[in-house]
């Protein structure tokens, strides 16, 4: 055989290996933090829920979900392990501000309207009137129907009158 013929083979074994290498790093890694974990931290298990670990065994971890709730898991049933900053974040909604002189951005735009000075009620805001104005044609005054007036007006009869008759059906 030549060595055309088995290079496929040879890229082939190369991919699996690889493959199931990064697999079993992945797996080590979540083995090592799950031994790593300690009563009182804070846990994601792989359903979603976070608690805090109670107390860990040899394959099961016990949880605090809550006042009373204690809940007993199986250690590969743990997805995550949470730092306390992370857990206190995510479950009690405690954010930890790590740059206390940054300006905050607000959520709505209700800064963007303020002003620092204080409104005087004798300001002269005058209303804007954002409606178009027609511009009236030279001769003609306001009082005298445009030739776009009554096209308008006859395009409202055919509107009104092809109206009643769908009502009817």
């Amino acid at each position: 055989m030549s060595l055309v013929t088995l290079l496929p083979f040879i890229v082939l074994i190369g991919a699996m290996f690889l493959m199931t290498r990064s697999a079993k790093k992945k797996q080590q890694q979540a083995a090592s933090m799950r031994n790593e974990m300690q009563p009182g931290t804070g846990v994601r298990t792989i359903g979603g829920m976070y608690a805090t670990v109670k107390e860990v065994n040899d394959d099961t971890v016990l949880l605090d979900a809550g006042p009373g709730v204690e809940l007993l898991f199986a250690k590969n049933a743990i997805g995550a392990v949470l730092s306390d900053d992370e857990y206190n974040r995510i479950v009690h909604g405690i954010e930890y501000d790590l740059k206390s002189d940054a300006d905050v951005v607000p959520d709505d735009a209700s800064s963007l309207t303020e002003t620092d000075a204080p409104a005087d009620a004798s300001s002269d805001d005058k209303s804007v009137d954002l409606g178009k104005k027609a511009e009236e044609p030279a001769g003609e005054t306001a009082d005298e129907p445009t030739v776009d007036a009554a096209a308008e007006a006859k395009t409202d009869e055919r509107a009104k009158k092809s109206d009643g008759g769908s009502e009817a059906k």
